[in-house]
């Protein structure tokens, strides 16, 4: 058996470049929105069954899951949504790694803004365009070429090798939840190719929905001073809620988020009220996303808000007798990584280096990711590494350059032959 520093990975992968970027466009043109993944999950299985591994197919099953305290989904079935897990089996005594990556996109939005079809899989300068290619199925599409690579050089592995194509990280997690609570796979240890620029994320901050509402006083807007406005109580409630995040970032004493001006964001992404032009607005519901920081848990951020937002009256005597209600709502993400001086970072950055001749960088990321699910739920070290940006995450003419797609390959490939040979 070759070990990973005497076997041409690299020649391995350009030998069937032209197919790889195949496979990709194919995965890029299903449009994998939520209830709609049944078409590219069938495109991984094929090609999973192709390799010869053993392969389970299921669609999660509410009923089951919604016993979980991490599931959150606001679905009722998920049919035609289907996990797909593949097994590289080990002959035994060695690490296993799960690598596990999300298939579901979020939607292409307005279709104005995009130069062509979102879903064109269009190459050009070297990068393959369209919604899901950075977020993140050109992580999976390494994935895959990583485990090709290893069946193709007919290297026998001892520990596992865990592929997990899951649904539902874009709204909740129910799909990794799902491989953990429902079909149990386990592993030693995590990786999951999120966008990150091919930094190496071994901390992974969470996040949870929020919805406050606040209440004012409704009038003619004619004798608006008759009333009490509830867009200008909330935006109180939002200036208190950008306070809360300083006040938490201030004492987030991180290196791994040092270069980052706003490590653990507070975002307010929706703030609607009213109901007439001539009216004043009697209620207001602010909607945003929380960020949790890798250290605590989701309930320790929740009280910490919900506390914070009590402090309005202090202010503004209107909300002793109107204080806002908060109500937690669809994604819940809890924090994930792994130790700083666990095994398998030190072999991935060793791989790295191997690779790029360089050393990589190690960061936290700012967006919660399924990996907090395999840390919590699982009970598994995990950690981001993948090619793409989150500057192209969610945007119109996303794209994910391929040469790093192939160079994330390479190096997953590597760290894999090297983790899962050493002897527990």
């Amino acid at each position: 058996m070759a070990l990973s520093h005497e076997v041409d990975i690299r020649k391995h992968i350009d030998q069937k470049r032209d197919h790889y970027i195949s496979l990709l466009q194919q995965m890029i043109r299903q449009p994998s929105t939520a209830g709609n993944e049944k078409g590219v999950q069938q495109l991984v299985s094929e090609k999973l069954t192709q390799l010869g591994l053993e392969v389970d197919i299921w669609e999660p099953d509410v009923k089951a899951l919604s016993k979980s305290k991490f599931f959150n989904s606001s679905r009722s079935d998920f049919d035609n949504s289907p996990n797909v897990v593949g097994v590289l089996a080990g002959t035994g005594g060695g690490h296993s790694i799960i690598l596990n990556g999300h298939v579901d996109v979020v939607p292409p939005g307005d279709l104005n803004t995009w130069d062509e079809d979102p879903y064109s899989g269009r190459v050009k300068d070297g990068k393959v365009y369209g919604r899901g290619a950075t977020d993140m199925k050109g992580g999976n599409a390494a994935l895959l070429i990583a485990l090709e690579t290893i069946v193709d050089m007919d290297v026998q592995l001892k520990g596992d090798v865990i592929f997990q194509s899951v649904i539902e990280e874009e709204s909740g997690g129910s799909g990794t939840l799902s491989v953990i609570e429902e079909r149990g796979y386990k592993g030693d240890v995590a990786l999951l190719p999120e966008p990150s620029e091919m930094k190496i994320f071994p901390k992974q901050q969470g996040s949870v929905w929020f919805k406050v509402k606040v209440k004012g006083i409704s009038a003619h807007g004619g004798t608006r001073y008759e009333g009490v406005s509830a867009i200008d109580k909330g935006i109180k409630v939002y200036h208190k809620l950008l306070e809360l995040e300083k006040i938490r970032n201030d004492r987030l004493n991180d290196p791994l988020y040092a270069e980052n001006p706003i490590p653990i964001p507070l975002n307010i992404g929706q703030f609607n009220g009213g109901y007439f032009p001539s009216a004043v607005p009697d209620d207001v519901e602010i909607e945003g996303r929380y960020g949790i920081a890798p250290a605590e848990s989701i309930e320790e951020a929740q009280r910490e808000f919900e506390e914070t937002l009590k402090h309005l009256a202090e202010d503004d005597e209107w909300f002793k007798e109107h204080p806002v209600t908060v109500e937690w709502f669809g994604l819940r993400l809890p924090p994930g990584g792994c130790d700083l001086d666990h095994p398998f970072l030190e072999v991935l950055k060793n791989s790295y280096q191997s690779v790029k001749n360089e050393e990589p960088t190690l960061a936290g990321s700012t967006w919660g990711t399924d990996g907090g699910l395999l840390t919590q739920a699982g009970n598994i070290p995990s950690l981001i590494f993948g090619p793409g940006t989150t500057r192209m995450a969610h945007f119109s003419n996303e794209y994910v350059e391929l040469d790093k797609i192939f160079d994330t390959a390479e190096i997953i490939t590597e760290a894999i032959l090297e983790w899962c040979n050493r002897s527990k």
